[in-house]
């Protein structure tokens, strides 16, 4: 019942647009029998002054519930105040006027979504043919799956800009993905083109995201797995990239030999250069040294010549022929002497030559004397 049916039934009104009055013994107008309302009215009566005031509460309930709401550390509002929207970042609880204001809230957490593949409600994954189906420059097919993430930074821009922000994001980025990996060949994109081809994936999609301004932004695009198409491509692509991982496995074992034998290598020749120059001292000393004892012998020799001489040549008699009997002749007085380089010294006898015998030296006349 509305309220207009509730102000015709009420007291003060009725179908005729009287007045609801009566008067006892029949004197009012309207349906009143006998001077008296009808029963029913009085109940109808009763039910308005009894429901309009419940639902003034409820209006007013309302209208106070809807006058707050809360914001998370990962949500965002758009606030509509009648057709001007409005970004309020703030988080906690917030007010805005009932009846007047309408809020959005924006989920800004970082989302995801894969590209060439899709997860199973059992956690297991398919390739979806479609998406990841691609053809190289040199005429060649390849699967490449890809898992994007991205980020509303701008909830007035995610709201108002276009009708399906994620829509136009994941399309830009089939398209830009198709047209980066037909620039490079078969061998490049499963072998070391990888890292060039996500990065040059995701320079392009954060041009075109800043030059659409849908407010969405990119954090990240990663290639999740490359494969040819076909088991028996696969196969042999799966030997070559062997084949490089044992190249790149033999460099790094030689790169660690040779690391481990040059230190080894330098303390060798270290070791060789100071030995080198240990002796290279001794030499120099040694030479020194000599000079030296030289230049004191020919200052002596300077002083007295023919003792000198004489000192130098037993001395050097003696270190070469130790303990051999030599004959010395004097041909002034005619004699031949005969002694052992030990008498020299004295050390034969005492210094007596006379008694040694045949270690004695002796003297025999020559010029004709027998």
């Amino acid at each position: 019942m509305s309220l207009k049916d509730f102000w015709q039934n009420s007291p003060f009104s009725n179908k005729n647009g009287n007045r609801g009055n009566y008067a006892p013994g029949g004197g009012g107008g309207g349906n009143s029998t006998g001077g008296q309302q009808p029963d029913g009215k009085d109940a109808l009566n009763k039910a308005g002054s009894v429901l309009i005031p419940v639902l003034l509460i409820l209006l007013l309930v309302r209208a106070v519930a809807g006058s707050f709401y809360t914001l998370s550390e990962t949500e965002s509002a758009v606030v509509t105040t009648l057709g001007q929207a409005t970004v309020n970042n703030n988080k906690g609880l917030q007010f805005k006027i009932p009846f007047i204001q309408e809020v959005t809230k924006i989920n800004t957490t970082v989302r995801s979504f894969e590209v060439g593949y899709s997860e199973n409600s059992d956690g297991s994954y398919r390739n979806v043919e479609s998406e990841s189906t691609m053809i190289t420059s040199d005429m060649n097919f390849v699967d490449i799956d890809f898992y994007v993430t991205y980020q509303v930074t701008d909830p007035l821009q995610y709201m108002y800009a276009s009708e399906e922000p994620e829509l136009i994001l994941k399309n830009l980025i089939q398209s830009t993905i198709r047209g980066t990996v037909s620039a490079y060949t078969v061998d490049s994109a499963l072998t070391t083109g990888k890292s060039d081809i996500q990065q040059n994936i995701k320079n392009i999609v954060m041009d075109e995201l800043e030059e659409q301004n849908i407010g969405l932004s990119l954090i990240d695009i990663s290639i999740q797995d490359v494969e040819p198409p076909t088991d028996q491509i696969k196969e042999a692509f799966s030997e070559v990239e062997n084949a490089r991982q044992n190249k790149e496995s033999a460099l790094n074992e030689a790169n660690q030999y040779r690391n481990e034998q040059l230190p080894a290598a330098e303390a060798k020749a270290d070791k060789i250069i100071q030995k080198a120059e240990a002796q290279k001292t001794s030499r120099i000393n040694e030479a020194n040294g000599q000079v030296a004892r030289f230049n004191s012998e020919y200052a002596e020799y300077s002083k007295y010549p023919l003792i000198t001489k004489q000192r130098m040549f037993y001395e050097a008699m003696e270190e070469i022929l130790p303990g051999v009997k030599i004959i010395i002749n004097d041909d002034e007085s005619g004699t031949t002497q005969r002694m052992y380089l030990g008498d020299l010294d004295g050390t034969l006898n005492g210094g007596d030559t006379a008694q040694t015998g045949d270690q004695s030296a002796s003297t025999e006349k020559t010029g004709g004397e027998q």
